[in-house]
């Protein structure tokens, strides 16, 4: 695992000091207040299944969570209950 993160922190480090990948930030750029990708969406109403998908999938984690938690305090309660009967 070290081995991967440490590949990983280079190729970050040499990407980030080679610069071929850098964007020009025009005066064009800070005045542009809209967000076509957004308003099109909108204008379809697949925004809104946007927004559902999202929700759905962090109420999943969100139970998936709980779940786990319930079953670690569970399995926790057990094996302190057999260490004190021994």
């Amino acid at each position: 695992m070290k081995k991967v993160l440490t590949l990983l922190a280079l190729f970050f480090c040499l990407n980030m000091v080679s610069g071929q990948d850098k964007i020009e930030i025009t005066a064009d750029d800070y005045e542009n207040t809209t967000v076509e990708m957004a308003d099109t969406m909108r204008s379809n109403g697949k925004i809104y299944v946007v927004v559902a998908v999202v929700m759905v999938v962090f109420v999943g984690l969100i139970v998936y969570m709980i779940q786990t938690e319930r079953k670690i305090t569970r399995i926790e309660k057990e094996v302190f209950k057999e260490k004190d009967n021994s």
